[in-house]
């Protein structure tokens, strides 16, 4: 939080030497200035003041300007001003809509979910249609197991490509945390779909679903599990390295051994040659689960010319200590040739 403040007191010192600066030179402020410099205050007394000032200096109220009173007045909690500010008579009709997205995104961000909504519900009882950035911005401020179905609702309301793809991201992140596995695969078909011509771009927004389970704790990695097959099987794609590298690495935090072979196998399967970070993973996955004997040859498998390497292998070997628990299972992952 004071990092925070500290930020917020550097751009409103900024903005106020750009001004005095523009006193000095006799050059009158523009409403871009006043815009900035509301929308960085960090108490009302500081938003009234360059309103005023803004008001006597005879300098047009634009779009942005109402924006950014918005913006500050819900930073500050006044939330009611926020909304006060909607009934400005000086708002054009054409940009009143754009006005209320600003709001519900500002009421959104800062806690107020329950206002938001109901500004939501309004526009669209109204017969207007949300801002995609206020439509991401709510979608942001969702976190509830319930509200998958208002997800996907607001999803629909994005027609551009490119926010349609940023909100489908953002759905697919909360299907995985939440564990909705049918729906996070629909939408990876379709987002496969849009990428049809753009393998690599589908690649990477697919690895973002497999990061979230190796970030999560604790792991879950029979989800993470389930995900890659039905991805295979549902979808027809393979598997990236990095995908695998997730899964692998989640299954080292949960000291799951018998997935640990699964996704290990997930390699070969995949046409992709083991490297030095995957045996070193899969070193670290054996010992963790208790598994040292299959443990020991995987050694030999991996290149000891980099110092790093070497010192990586008697780390895990001083944190994973052979214990008299045996493993759960005693399968030795099948090791493909090291060329």
């Amino acid at each position: 939080m004071p990092l925070l403040y500290n930020n917020f007191q550097k751009k409103i010192s900024a903005g106020l030497r750009v001004l005095k600066q523009m006193e000095l030179d006799s050059v009158k402020p523009d409403p871009q200035t006043y815009s900035y410099l509301i929308a960085y205050c960090d108490c009302e007394e500081d938003i009234i003041k360059y309103y005023e000032e803004l008001k006597c200096s005879g300098i047009t109220v634009t779009k942005h300007i109402f924006m950014s009173l918005i913006s500050a007045y819900a930073a500050c909690g006044q939330f009611e001003k926020a909304k006060q500010v909607l009934l400005d008579e000086g708002i054009p009709v054409k940009s009143l809509n754009e006005l209320r997205s600003a709001l519900v995104s500002a009421l959104a961000s800062n806690g107020q979910m329950a206002d938001a909504l109901g500004i939501y519900e309004e526009i669209k009882q109204s017969g207007g249609d949300l801002e995609p950035r206020a439509v991401l911005s709510l979608m942001e401020c969702l976190h509830s197991e319930r509200d998958l179905n208002l997800m996907l609702q607001l999803l629909e309301e994005l027609h551009d490509q490119g926010y349609w793809i940023e909100g489908c991201c953002r759905v697919i992140s909360f299907c995985v945390r939440k564990k909705h596995l049918s729906t996070a695969v629909h939408l990876l078909k379709q987002l496969k779909d849009k990428f049809c011509d753009d393998e690599l771009a589908a690649e990477v927004l697919f690895d973002e679903a497999f990061a979230i389970i190796a970030e999560e704790e604790p792991a879950d990695v029979q989800f993470g599990v389930d995900l890659l097959q039905a991805i295979k099987s549902d979808i027809g794609i393979s598997p990236s390295r990095k995908c695998l590298d997730f899964i692998l690495n989640a299954c080292v935090k949960a000291k799951d051994l018998q997935n640990s072979l699964l996704i290990w196998k997930e390699y070969e399967i995949a046409g992709l040659p083991y490297n030095v970070f995957n045996f070193l993973r899969m070193y670290q996955a054996l010992l963790a689960c208790g598994d040292h004997k299959s443990a020991e040859a995987m050694p030999t498998k991996i290149p000891k010319d980099d110092p790093d390497v070497r010192d990586v292998i008697r780390a895990f070997q001083v944190t994973y200590p052979k214990s008299t628990t045996p493993a759960k299972a005693n399968k030795r992952p099948q090791q493909q040739e090291n060329k």
